[in-house]
């Protein structure tokens, strides 16, 4: 599509993912990659033994550890990687020589010299890979010249910071108004740096800055939105809203206008919250997929998500008050997650790798569960919200609660009393006062 489309000149394409030997470079330079990645084998070449425990700082040969004992073992020197790295180029060097070539550069966008080879695998054998080793359409095969970014000038950022002078330099609120469009990407990115740039990492008071959206937002609204900054939303936007989330308030909401339930269709795409570290998300419909996904302490309530949802999740709190996708909770080991279960089809969806399903809700749960739904009732005028908040006592019992496993044994190991300082402010309800304090009423 790139090359249909006269684009491929001006980017360039990297691979990876399990590359190991120099014919996988081949493969990769011939479907067109430029560039090439090597994350397992080259850690392997260094002494990684793959026992996957990076995460529990007991890694057995010292790479993966902070315990100055492990560390003692780790093996691993520079030249074995650039031995490894050299016998890989020199395999590359004789599959150039075989095919032609006299350059990594003449190899690159050239599919057509690739074959599908013929198996009786019960799953590859269906695959029908014509399509993506058909020659490509146009001469470009690689970048040949660099992006123009003199758009940047022009990002709605730059008004917003305008408009905003009175915060930025003397703290006053200030609220506004404005259009946006698909083509106005990472919106509040570049406002919230001169604001770090400023303030650190504390920001501004809450709602210093409150901005009025109507439209559709493209790429990463709210990325690294700084504390300080609420922006609200009518309308819908696409992939990666809050990336990086660091302390601000998103509202996304469906038009009242809408010809359709909020509920029940797509408001967001996908990877919201993706890394993203403090602040709140509301969000008034559905997203996409991978909803939360290494989110560390953001609180966040939406409607429904797609596959994926809270995948490698480490703190934070999400309430789900509709339906979810498939393998939920994948890799999750920090935080926790609400979920709207009246029908009791969920179970069978949540990842149980790392994390517990229960359908018992302490007093803590539920009263941080009560306070963001009031609180998505209030800033969106949520309908769904509205229904459950109208038979709240019961609906409340309806509500199952996703826990990861790592806390969950250690609460069950030490006792919750002993624990609850030790765990991340916002990554479970079991801390009750200092949680319930810290979060925004509806009053507020």
């Amino acid at each position: 599509m790139l090359c249909a489309t006269e684009l491929r000149d001006r980017i360039k394409i990297t691979a990876d993912g399990g590359m190991k030997t120099g014919r996988d470079v081949a493969i990769a330079a011939l479907l067109g990659a430029e560039e090439y990645t090597f994350g397992t084998a080259a850690l392997v070449t260094a002494g990684c033994v793959m026992a996957r425990q990076c995460h529990a700082n007991t890694c057995p040969v010292g790479v993966a550890t902070q315990d100055e004992d492990l560390r003692s073992r780790f093996p691993g020197q520079p030249d074995h990687v650039i031995n490894y790295m050299t016998f890989m180029a020199q395999e590359l060097r004789e599959i150039m020589a075989e095919l032609g070539f006299r350059s990594l550069d003449e190899m690159i966008g050239r599919p057509e010299l690739l074959d599908q080879r013929e198996t009786d695998h019960p799953k590859a054998k269906h695959l029908d890979l014509s399509t993506v080793i058909a020659p490509t359409a146009g001469d470009q095969r690689r970048k040949t010249r660099e992006q123009d970014h003199e758009d940047i000038e022009s990002q709605l950022d730059w008004e917003l910071i305008d408009e905003a002078e009175a915060a930025l330099e003397e703290g006053r609120r200030v609220q506004l108004d404005h259009e946006i469009s698909n083509v106005d990407r990472a919106v509040g990115a570049t406002l919230s740096n001169t604001i770090s740039g400023k303030y650190g990492g504390e920001g501004l008071a809450d709602d210093t800055i409150s901005i009025d959206f109507d439209g559709i937002a493209g790429q990463s609204f709210g990325a690294f939105l700084a504390s300080g900054v609420t922006m609200d939303l009518t309308g819908a936007a696409n992939d990666y809203v809050g990336k990086g989330l660091s302390g601000g308030k998103l509202i996304v909401q469906t038009p009242e206008t809408a010809a359709y339930a909020a509920e029940e269709n797509i408001l967001i795409g996908n990877v919201a919250l993706y890394g993203a570290t403090q602040g709140e998300a509301y969000i008034n419909g559905v997203a996409g997929e991978r909803f939360g996904v290494r989110n560390s302490g953001v609180k966040a309530v939406v409607e429904g998500v797609g596959d994926h949802g809270c995948e490698y999740m480490t703190g934070g709190v999400v309430a789900v008050l509709g339906e979810t996708g498939r393998n939920f909770g994948a890799g999750m080991s920090g935080g926790v997650a609400y979920v709207y279960d009246a029908d009791g089809e969920f179970e069978p969806k949540l990842n149980t790798g790392m994390a517990t399903f229960s359908e018992e809700l302490t007093e803590q749960d539920e009263r941080m569960l009560t306070r963001m739904v009031e609180n998505h009732a209030e800033y969106t005028a949520s309908e769904r919200a509205a229904e459950l908040l109208d038979d709240w006592a019961s609906e409340i019992g309806n509500f199952v609660r996703v826990f990861p496993d790592a806390y969950a044994n250690v609460i069950e190991n030490e006792g919750a009393d002993d624990v609850r300082e030790d765990l991340p402010e916002t990554a479970s309800a079991a801390v009750d006062a200092r949680l319930d304090a810290e979060a925004v009423s509806s009053d507020d």
